[in-house]
């Protein structure tokens, strides 16, 4: 695949794919992707945070969801899912509040609880290759309100 339009299709889809489930009239989203490019300063390795151009496989990215509450009231138990894009493998982080899917968003759970079939009749625990959505709760959102929600990728 054209590595210039995986980059493209990243960015696209990463802007559109936010969708809320709860209060969606109150609460605005905006998203990017990031890429996450280790660079030798001073003989130091320093993470550096960029727009991605073009991307690559092994190319290490950051999906991020900015919400931001626009009434003058609270909204409780809202909800953010994003899709992966397909050129990208979620990559789990230690303590992450995300819940994922591997069927689509059928059913929903910690990596770690989930489990696939094997192709031979049994089950075998996801992996973070497997996941194809991402989604966090957010308990509430104070009026005026505003956070962010992110997830790792690895272009395949």
């Amino acid at each position: 695949m054209n590595r210039f339009f995986i980059a493209l299709a990243a960015t696209a889809i990463a802007m559109t794919s936010a969708p809320a489930l709860a209060g969606a009239d109150s609460v605005s989203l905006t998203s990017d992707v990031m890429i996450d490019k280790v660079v030798v300063e001073n003989g130091k390795e320093a993470h550096v945070l960029a727009v991605p151009q073009k991307v690559v496989p092994g190319d290490k990215l950051i999906f991020t969801t900015q919400y931001h509450n626009n009434s003058g009231k609270p909204v409780d138990s809202f909800v953010v899912t994003n899709p992966l894009p397909a050129g990208v493998a979620y990559v789990a982080e230690g303590g992450d509040s995300a819940l994922v899917s591997v069927d689509g968003g059928k059913t929903w759970g910690t990596l770690k609880a989930l489990t696939m079939s094997d192709g031979k009749g049994g089950r075998r625990p996801a992996q973070d290759a497997d996941v194809t959505q991402v989604r966090w709760s957010i308990p509430a959102i104070a009026p005026g309100a505003s956070g962010s929600v992110s997830y790792h990728a690895i272009v395949r």
